[in-house]
Formats: structure tokens, C-alpha cells, sequence
């Protein structure tokens, strides 16, 4: 183990991706929008040599083929999925037309903020467990920046000494090492091994909260705890991957006893 880092009896880190844990992100709608376009004009000439349509592109083909994964990664494994021919080579066009179409979703305001997820972070925080944003997403910061934790205590009416006048959700983790370009991916655990090493805590004492099959597999692979986000009807997957536990909402965790090293359902 790594010396230097601080020694916890409970977690003593919190590790959070944000599409689909913190935020529901147009990420989705956005693979699956430039996809369509992409068959429709520029690749109209392949898409009979494709499984593809708009209608087999669901919700779960997303979170099981792409969510969790780099944007070339995510996008070859939609492309392959498909059976597109040429994949490798239509990559790169695919993942820069997904990306244009999600910036001007994001700036448009096309996203929300879970707010079981914003008030479990004020929790976590509340207990003085250090934590940090861990999204292999390159959008994750646009999405952060412009969610308010001080307006939403205050609609909450969460009394939080640390939440000061114009606190966003970016500024409240302690580290956040989203959009870098790690030399693997998830499920891959090496993100979250860098979230603990600059969180100054060992793996062993932190958990994860994700809602992708692939970043359950990550957190499990680094010797982390993982709490499994089942935001779309997908506990068998996240299940399968040894998630410690598993909720549809935040809500249900009990924070209290993560001082004792446990990721446990509250009883009321």
C-alpha cells in the first residue's frame, strides 16, 4: 500500500461518477440522437448493412454498451454493438457529433440534478468523509459548475456550516479528477485508484457511488466498496458485478453508518 495516506476506522473517502449518479445528463439522449443523424445523411449508404434503428437503440442498450465508458471507447462499443461496418474508422466522427449535440444540450439547460444525489454529498460531507468526482466523462465540469448546492440547501432548508454563498456541486469535492485521459478505461479501476490517492486515502477505505455496470466492476477491481445507483431498473447488472449494495435513491442509504465502514439501507 501506498504510504502517506490517512487512516480511517469508517470510509474515510467518497468517490462519486456524475452522469447518471449525481446528474441526469443528456448524455443519453445525445448518443442516440447523433447516431440517428449520422444513419439518416452521412451513413445512409451503410445503415442497411447495420442492425441498427432508432427503436433498438433503448435505454438499456445505453447504460449495458456505453454508459461509464470514454467517448471513443463508449462510442466503439455502440458502433460494434450495431454491427457498423468499419467501426474503428467511424469512431472519431461519431463520438465528435455526440459531443457537439450534448454541449449544446448542456448549455440549453437540458439536465437536472438528482436530489436524492445532492443531498446524500451534503450528508457525506456532513460526516467530514473527504470526497471527490471520478467521471470518465469530459462534460462531467459543465454539468458541476452550474449545479448550486447553496440555493438547493436552502430550498431543502439542510442547515450544512460548510455550505457557503454560491457553493456549486464542482466546488464542494474535495478533488475531482473527471475528463482525464487515463491510459485505461472502466472497468478498469485506474480512476478510482487516482481519486484515493489524491483524496490521501487508501482504497480499502473508500467507496464508490456509480450506476454503470463497468464502474461497479472498477471499484470492486480496486479494492473498493461500491454502491450501486439503480436509476434504470438495472439491479441484476449492477448486482452481478459485486455492488455492496444497492438502492433507486440515495435516500436509502444510511449515512450514519459509514462511520462504521458499512454501506447499509436505513431502516426507516
Amino acid at each position: 500500500m501506498a504510504t502517506g495516506f490517512r487512516g480511517f476506522r469508517g470510509f474515510g473517502g467518497a468517490i462519486f461518477d456524475v452522469d447518471g449518479v449525481l446528474v441526469d445528463s443528456p448524455h443519453a439522449r445525445a448518443w442516440k440522437d447523433s447516431l440517428r443523424e449520422l444513419m439518416e445523411t452521412d451513413w445512409a449508404g451503410i445503415r442497411d448493412q447495420t442492425t441498427w434503428t432508432d427503436e433498438r437503440f433503448t435505454p438499456q442498450v445505453y447504460q449495458q454498451v456505453i454508459s461509464g465508458k470514454p467517448r471513443a471507447a463508449g462510442a466503439l462499443a455502440a458502433l460494434e454493438y450495431f454491427g457498423v461496418p468499419g467501426a474503428e474508422e467511424r469512431v472519431g466522427a461519431y463520438g465528435a457529433h455526440k459531443q457537439n449535440m450534448v454541449i449544446k444540450l448542456i448549455e440549453a439547460g437540458k439536465f437536472e440534478a438528482y436530489p436524492d444525489a445532492l443531498r446524500f454529498v451534503l450528508a457525506v460531507k456532513a460526516t467530514g468523509i473527504p470526497t471527490s468526482a471520478a467521471s470518465s466523462s469530459k462534460n462531467a465540469g459543465l454539468f458541476l459548475r452550474q449545479i448550486r448546492l447553496d440555493t438547493f440547501a436552502e430550498r431543502e432548508n439542510l442547515s450544512c456550516d460548510f455550505v457557503k454563498p454560491g457553493l456549486t456541486l464542482l466546488d464542494s469535492f474535495d478533488a475531482d479528477i473527471s475528463g482525464r485521459d487515463f491510459a485505461r478505461g472502466k472497468p478498469d479501476p485506474e480512476i478510482f485508484l487516482t481519486a484515493a490517492e489524491e483524496l490521501g486515502v487508501a482504497p480499502r477505505n473508500c467507496f464508490v457511488v456509480e450506476d454503470a455496470a463497468s464502474g461497479i466492476k472498477a471499484a470492486k477491481a480496486g479494492g473498493m466498496a461500491a454502491l450501486g445507483v439503480a436509476r434504470a431498473s438495472d439491479e441484476d447488472l449492477l448486482a452481478a458485478e459485486g455492488a455492496d449494495l444497492i438502492v433507486t435513491s440515495l435516500d436509502e442509504v444510511d449515512v450514519t453508518m459509514l462511520s462504521r465502514h458499512q454501506l447499509v439501507r436505513g431502516t426507516s
